[in-house]
């Protein structure tokens, strides 16, 4: 078990009369004690963490030494340094938190996805990852519509399925946006897309059940399905989406339960389910009876829409409907809504409340308050323009000069563009290379593709930025 970033949140004090030396050996061994590196993690590697706390090498080097002395953690050759299982008698003893850290039960994040994590925490690499830049966020409007308002809701615990001005605001702007009808009792407010999954893959299926998901996808990077127990079954996707008869031809071989699709602007490949498809894949799922979840953060973010929402399409109540505020507003509001029948958003708000008795009032007030707002659609056609802007960059500099090295297919909208590189790679290779020069993005083998693919985020970047970053990855192409 290896430890995460989180426990390095701290950092020595230059300004103490203390040591740097002896500020690190003391809170290593505190945390040691305290049982928050626990018998048998890993710790970093020495250049690791000199990098990370910015000191010397040699200074963490002389660390790990004296706790080996002390009888504190154990070095083995070429495989790292780890807190010792059994620590000196008459030390206190730490629990063997590593005993109840079962990967069986929801399993880690990829390692390829954890490193460029790590990774975007360095201020100097240029990074293609993540969602939003922070200017793009609407801060001004948001406090605004807050200083505008007195907070008067109550206090107590909230609906099941959540603050209820809330749910009737969804309504409206589902309708005002997606011309959908949708009540009150069929909205579920959540904390998100990720909690709406989660409801749904351990609420409504079974473990063992078969699902299909698009390959690659944001959803095979998600543990959650493996936690639950389900069996994945691939869609592929080309630029059109996926291919409705693959869903027919897995529900025959392996009765699957449910197809959990984001079919428009796709995480990871900017891709757009067409209209056609769209109205086959509803046909096919009303035929054989197959439940259909849309994952949507995107769709918003496109001056013109290419195509309604699978759920406006829905005359069968096929799709369960996921929304959120992540992606258009502020990834940590933590507010999405989940759209569908009234009884099985009453028996997913029972369950949600089991785990957390609702989410916060305070940002589902300010929700509220800045989607039923004239600030939300100004900020949406100025984060539309943004984004249109970025994405011709982006294709302009890829054209430039990665013309020879990659193709990729432009997005009509959404935050993601997607590249195949045209010779052989291996992406934890092309990773490292481009960590190396300081440049960011994210491995297509994240999404279950093969290797030899890369998601470049274009909203994340500073745009003077941009050209430097295309040329960084370059130099990691060429390096290979």
């Amino acid at each position: 078990m290896e430890v995460g970033y989180s426990v390095w949140d701290w950092k020595p004090q230059r300004n103490r009369d203390i040591t740097i030396y002896q500020q690190i050996l003391e809170y290593l061994e505190r945390r040691i004690f305290y049982g928050e590196l626990s018998p048998g993690s890993r710790l970093p590697s020495e250049r690791q963490l000199a990098r990370y706390l910015g000191v010397n090498r040699s200074t963490i080097i002389s660390v790990y030494q004296e706790l080996e002395a002390k009888g504190l953690v154990e070095a083995f050759k070429r495989q790292g340094t780890y807190v010792c299982t059994r620590l000196d008698s008459g030390r206190k003893q730490s629990l063997l938190w590593h005993r109840y850290m079962k990967e069986n039960s929801i399993p880690p994040n990829l390692s390829l996805y954890r490193r460029v994590q790590e990774e975007a925490q360095n201020d100097r690499c240029i990074n293609f990852t993540g969602d939003l830049l922070e200017p793009l966020f609407p801060h001004d409007p948001l406090s605004d519509v807050i200083a505008e308002n007195r907070f008067t809701e109550s206090l107590k615990y909230e609906h099941p399925q959540g603050h209820l001005p809330l749910r009737q605001t969804i309504s409206e702007h589902m309708k005002k946006y997606y011309n959908m009808d949708v009540t009150s009792s069929s909205v579920l407010v959540t904390s998100g897309a990720q909690q709406s999954l989660y409801l749904i893959t351990h609420s409504l299926l079974h473990p063992g059940d078969a699902i299909a998901v698009e390959k690659p996808s944001y959803f095979c990077s998600l543990p959650l399905f493996q936690s639950a127990g389900l069996r994945l079954f691939p869609l592929s996707v080309d630029e059109h989406g996926v291919h409705p008869e693959e869903v027919e031809e897995l529900y025959r071989k392996h009765r699957i339960q449910m197809v959990f699709l984001n079919p428009t602007y796709q995480n990871p490949t900017g891709y757009t389910l067409s209209l056609q498809r769209r109205k086959e894949l509803l046909k096919v799922c009303s035929t054989f009876r197959i439940p259909i979840v849309e994952d949507d953060p995107f769709s918003l973010l496109a001056p013109e829409p290419v195509a309604p929402p699978l759920k406006a399409m829905d005359p069968y109540g096929l799709v369960l409907y996921i929304g959120s505020l992540s992606k258009v507003v502020a990834s940590n509001l933590r507010v999405g809504w989940l759209i569908g029948p009234q009884e099985i958003m009453d028996r997913l708000g029972d369950v949600r409340q089991q785990m957390d008795y609702g989410l916060s009032i305070f940002p589902q007030w300010v929700a509220h308050l800045f989607l039923s707002s004239s600030h939300f659609h100004s900020h949406v056609h100025e984060l539309q323009l943004a984004l249109q802007r970025r994405k011709q960059l982006l294709v302009t500099l890829l054209q430039q000069h990665l013309g020879q090295y990659v193709t990729f297919h432009p997005p009509h909208g959404g935050i993601h563009l997607w590249c195949q590189i045209k010779h052989p790679v291996q992406d934890i290779k092309l990773l490292e290379a481009a960590i190396r020069k300081k440049v960011l993005y994210m491995p297509g083998s994240v999404y279950g593709a093969k290797d030899g693919h890369a998601r470049f985020t274009f909203s994340r970047p500073y745009e003077e930025e941009m050209e430097e970053g295309v040329l960084r990855f370059k130099k990691a192409l060429d390096i290979l």
